[in-house]
């Protein structure tokens, strides 16, 4: 009579473990990387015919590159993770945070956040104040996120890889202008 209980119980128990690695601590992204390699955007030059749909490869990385107006290299905060954040600013004062050579380990829920904290301030500085960029793209490879028109990058100017779930920074950079 009691094997029944027991076999239920241990299933039961199973259960519950197999949700809390899987469903809760994530522990599958420890075994998966995300890439992502997106293009930069382009902008245009003053008196430069380089536009946005501009099918020359080579233009179109020149203007992105003199568009460059902050930048900043990862550090670890509790996980590896390198690479260079940029920020690209068009004539229309559009900005855009852009990874490249971005490289971190892989997580449940990481966001990616603008603080007024520097890198390398206690990790439960950087959810006091933030601006949320959204969800991390992948945790390899160049990506772009839009920032909106009212952030001060003078004040908001950390990027912070966030785990949301467990209030951990991932990795950090200080943007200084370019």
């Amino acid at each position: 009579m009691r094997r029944p209980i027991v076999i239920v119980g241990a299933v039961v128990a199973l259960g519950v473990a197999a949700w809390l690695a899987f469903g809760y601590f994530g522990v599958q992204t420890l075994f998966t990387e995300d890439k992502v390699d997106e293009a930069a955007p382009s902008f245009a030059r003053s008196g430069d015919s380089a536009s946005a749909d501009d099918p020359d490869a080579a233009a179109a990385a020149d203007a992105a590159a003199d568009a460059v107006t902050f930048q900043g290299s990862f550090i670890e905060r509790s996980h590896a993770t390198d690479g260079t954040a940029l920020v690209l600013t068009d004539e229309g004062g559009r900005r855009v945070l852009r990874f490249e050579g971005f490289e971190t380990d892989n997580g449940p829920d990481l966001n990616v956040y603008l603080s007024p904290a520097g890198a390398d301030a206690a990790a439960s500085e950087f959810d006091d104040d933030y601006v949320d960029l959204g969800d991390l793209k992948g945790n390899q490879g160049d990506q772009n996120y839009e920032i909106p028109d009212d952030v001060d990058l003078d004040k908001y100017s950390t990027v912070v890889i966030w785990c949301v779930r467990f209030s951990v920074a991932f990795g950090a950079a200080d943007l200084q202008a370019a």
